[in-house]
């Protein structure tokens, strides 16, 4: 056990500290307690920590939040994909690093945490500010593990939700407006039937493809970090095989021609296409055109006094996938099938993003559930 000592300073305040010694059998002192008691339940806390191995070094807590944040950040660039790798460092410089990069980590307080999190979610969306709090807790993290701090004083802050956004589903008759209307008619129409993710469609290569079983093996997936594309594994980590319908089978088959094992099934076979620019890139043009379009039919239509057609959604290539996933289950597809299709890393995943589109099985649930009582009370 240490010990408690009053001492005077040189004001002649009477003051105390206690003096004990490390897990390491070094001695150290801690002083400024102004109740003889104070120093009295820091010396039993100290105590009560060596024994569970929870002793935190108090000079240790003086290193800064950025000092530990570096390294971790280097460990993170090695094992994570270059396009999430990209949003944490962004996160770190623009949001962390100025509030908390100079701060001592056993100087950090969770109201203050608090705050700063309320504070970025007034200006910013849920996603960046879960990202940003996500940084500071890791980052928190690391130093519990070395036993800089005793615990995590982030954790257990009430952080923002996501509110989800409605998702743009379109029809088969649209996708084939959309495609029609595009300069890649044909990758517009795989997307919307395969699912794929752009960066994995634009990665497939001649070789992925099985024309006979109407297959595509997803291997790779090339995104675009800033100005320049990365070509690594799907982004579950895992390959799977997607199947294409029949309809398909030509317009695939014709871009393969010509082109070697290794070449790139979309573009011209050698370089990965980039995805358009969401304004006035290939597919923004594509959406437009359909739109303008539409809004003539519907002019036309309310002059002769009929009822307006169905308008398509503006939609992104990414909207494609979602497109994918409507148009699967209202063929009848389960949800372990389209988990499959879309790469899902479990079933929960995709019920949880496309839940409302299976609205449909619980009529049918019910619908059974009548049936079966009416034969039971027979």
């Amino acid at each position: 056990m240490g010990s408690v000592y009053p001492y005077e300073t040189a004001s002649g305040k009477r003051l105390y500290r206690i003096v004990y010694r490390r897990p390491d059998n070094t001695q150290t002192q801690e002083r400024g307690f102004t109740r003889k008691r104070d120093a009295e339940i820091r010396l039993a806390e100290v105590e009560v920590s060596k024994a569970k191995g929870d002793y935190v070094n108090p000079a240790d807590a003086q290193v800064t939040v950025a000092a530990i944040a570096t390294p971790w950040l280097v460990g993170r660039e090695h094992v994570m994909k270059a396009s999430s790798y990209r949003s944490l460092a962004s996160a770190w410089q623009t949001h962390v690093e100025p509030k908390w990069g100079a701060r001592r980590v056993g100087s950090v307080k969770y109201s203050e945490v608090e705050t700063w999190v309320a504070e970025l979610t007034r200006d910013r969306s849920a996603t960046t500010v879960l990202r940003a709090y996500g940084v500071l807790a890791a980052v928190l993290d690391v130093a519990v593990k070395d036993k800089r701090i005793s615990r995590n004083v982030a954790r257990g802050v009430t952080l923002p939700r996501k509110v989800a956004k409605s998702k743009p589903y379109l029809t088969h008759r649209q996708v084939a407006t959309l495609a029609a209307a595009s300069a890649h008619p044909t990758l517009v129409t795989f997307l919307a039937y395969t699912g794929l993710r752009w960066g994995e469609a634009t990665a497939l290569r001649v070789r992925h493809v099985d024309t006979l079983r109407r297959r595509a093996s997803v291997e790779e997936n090339a995104v675009m970090v800033g100005t320049v594309i990365h070509v690594g594994t799907p982004k579950t980590h895992e390959t799977r095989s997607v199947p294409y319908p029949a309809f398909l089978s030509l317009s695939i088959a014709k871009l393969c021609e010509g082109k070697g094992r290794d070449d790139l099934l979309f573009g011209d076979g050698r370089l990965h296409m980039r995805l358009p620019n969401s304004r006035d890139g290939w597919f923004a043009a594509a959406v437009r055109r359909v739109l303008d379009d539409e809004e003539r039919a519907a002019a036309e239509a309310k002059a002769r006094g009929e009822d307006e057609p169905a308008r398509m959604p503006r939609v992104t290539p990414h909207d494609l996938r979602h497109t994918a996933a409507s148009l699967a289950i209202s063929s009848g597809a389960n949800v372990k099938a389209v988990q499959r299709m879309l790469g899902h890393a479990s079933a929960s995943m995709t019920l949880d993003t496309y839940a409302e589109l299976f609205d449909d099985d619980l009529d049918a649930v019910a619908i059974a559930l009548d049936g079966a009582r009416r034969s039971a009370l027979k």
